[in-house]
């Protein structure tokens, strides 16, 4: 897994503790714990996560680039979008596969 620097990037100067918390922990240690549960996986769950709370902005985009990074086909998340609709709300599904189909069409 490559190192995640965004939120030093991103917030470094302004929110430093916050910085080093997203960056060293939450990807440092608990997304490198690929042992416990595979990149692929977790890239599922914050995407069905983020879409269940209505989060769909950019951070959901860059975790739908990076699901796609991670193994995740544009069928699967198709597939994913469509069950998580059902649980997560169908305006929610409508709205990220707005952004999916914008990162998987990136490929052709």
């Amino acid at each position: 897994m490559e190192k995640q620097t965004a939120g030093r990037t991103r917030l470094g100067n302004f929110a430093p503790k916050f910085a080093e918390l997203n960056d060293d922990v939450l990807f440092g240690e608990v997304w490198s714990r690929e042992e416990q549960l595979s990149l692929r996986d977790r890239s599922l769950i914050t995407v069905v996560a983020l879409m269940s709370k209505g989060i769909l902005d950019s951070s959901l985009k860059a975790h739908l680039i990076n699901a796609k990074k991670n193994g995740i086909t544009k069928e699967e998340m198709a597939e994913i979008i469509t069950h998580a609709a059902f649980y997560a709300g169908w305006p929610n599904a409508w709205a990220v596969f707005r952004i999916a189909k914008e990162v998987y069409e990136e490929e052709n």
